[in-house]
């Protein structure tokens, strides 16, 4: 009912009759079930844009002001989510009697009034007059992040970015700044690890807001500390970033701030971490450029080959691609293929494995004539392999490279290999050569 009621304004009459719907949503916002209530709060919020301003002082704001004042913490913690619609179209009295009303609920006895106000600040500071969100608003905002609970000042935290993109660079810098070091300082070595994974999350785009001055004279350090926090999730969210701050203070200071931390990421303990930097990879090489790739980053993709869980090598295999995409078959021919060959002969199978899968997702991209000459071979070789799983992942990998072959290769040295695999004494190597030569004969057919 409560989601419904919302798309319910052209069937009462239109705009000019929104007013009775007012009511029952009233209700269904002071209810104990939260999805409700949430629901409840998006449909008055679709139907205040609607309704005329007259209506909106009429009746959208005393029922702001009643939820506001409500006796249930239901009620409070709803009427956060609508100052953003009454306060536009409020007089300036109206104006000042919400500010004044929307500071209290930040103040108020229940964490989660206090929470759907932290949550809810962006949003309504969207619909300040400039005078007033560097006062009224920037004062709140300060309270919620000296807040008692976690809960709260990890909210307040994620919306100063939003608040910051409301003000003009030089206020941002001197409203904003002194309130983010201020409380930075202090959140960078919070107790709760969930408030400093929101701090190294948002900090990181507050640069763009700032600055290149203000960023590295102010925001620098702080992501520096964070990169050495000891819970993953902080490190993993300052990585997620990067981008934004390469954007702001350029890729000289970045690499000689962030390179060491991120090569001591990338033998971290966690291995969520490792795969995290793995992921940013291609988005780093992109923006560093393939000489200092090469010089800095390169060695690390071919160890996380090697590294003992599963899921690593899988995404490294992966990342291979997407560099030899980035960088060009030329580059990949002649930095990654040589490393490939030499891993091959590795005594752990896994990692035989490994750089199997690399081959495979590597081929595509290097083109029929190039794979034909420097990979083919290789396979081939590793289809003598002692290990039954070397062996039939031989034969998947041919079977997933035969579309990009010629048919003389197919026949001459394909078919060949996996006619041998499909006589070999484990069943499953057995299986799945005869399911690749399966494949031969369909595309040779189909031609």
């Amino acid at each position: 009912m409560a989601e419904e009621l919302g798309v319910f304004v052209p069937y009462i009459g239109g705009v000019e009759y929104a007013h009775v719907l007012l009511p029952p949503l009233e209700t269904l916002c002071i209810v104990e079930e939260t999805c409700v209530r949430d629901k409840a709060v998006e449909s008055l919020c679709r139907i205040g844009t609607q309704m005329k301003e007259s209506d909106i002082v009429e009746w959208f704001i005393p029922l702001v002001k009643r939820l506001a004042g409500g006796e249930w913490f239901t009620a409070r913690v709803s009427s956060c989510g609508l100052f953003h619609i009454a306060y536009p179209s409020a007089t300036e009295l109206f104006k000042a009697e919400l500010r004044s009303m929307y500071g209290q609920l930040c103040q108020d006895d229940m964490p989660m009034v206090r929470r759907s106000a932290a949550s809810n600040l962006g949003k309504f500071a969207a619909t300040v007059e400039a005078n007033n969100l560097k006062t009224d608003i920037m004062s709140i905002f300060e309270d919620l992040t000296r807040d008692d609970q976690d809960s709260v000042r990890l909210l307040a935290v994620e919306g100063c970015a939003a608040l910051g993109k409301l003000l003009e660079p030089q206020d941002c810098v001197a409203h904003i700044l002194p309130v983010i070091v201020n409380f930075s300082q202090e959140l960078s070595s919070d107790s709760s690890q969930h408030v400093r994974s929101a701090l190294a999350s948002v900090i990181m785009g507050m640069a763009p807001v700032l600055g290149k001055d203000a960023t590295i004279e102010e925001l620098l350090p702080i992501f520096l500390s964070l990169l050495k926090d000891e819970f993953p999730d902080v490190r993993l969210n300052i990585i997620s970033k990067l981008d934004q701050v390469n954007q702001v203070i350029g890729i000289d200071l970045l690499s000689q701030s962030l390179l060491p931390a991120i090569v001591e990421l990338a033998e971290d303990r966690h291995w969520r971490v490792r795969l995290a930097i793995i992921e940013y990879i291609p988005l780093l090489a992109s923006q560093f450029g393939v000489g200092f790739f090469n010089d800095k980053l390169g060695a690390l993709c071919m160890q996380w080959l090697e590294d003992k869980v599963f899921s690593i090598r899988e995404a490294a295999a992966n990342n291979l691609k997407r560099l030899a995409e980035e960088f060009g078959p030329e580059w990949a021919m002649q930095n990654i293929v040589p490393q490939l060959l030499e891993k091959i002969s590795n005594p752990h199978y896994l990692h035989r494995m490994t750089i199997l899968q690399s081959i495979s997702l590597l081929a595509p991209v290097l083109g029929s004539e190039s794979t034909c000459q420097q990979l083919l071979p290789v396979i081939i070789t590793a289809s003598k392999d002692r290990v039954p799983n070397i062996k039939f992942n031989v034969a998947k990998v041919l079977q997933s490279l035969i579309p990009i072959f010629d048919h003389s290769v197919v026949e001459q040295t394909v078919r060949p290999c996996l006619v041998e695999l499909s006589k070999d004494p484990d069943v499953d190597v057995r299986y799945f050569a005869s399911q690749a030569i399966q494949t031969c004969d369909s595309v040779m057919m189909s031609s």
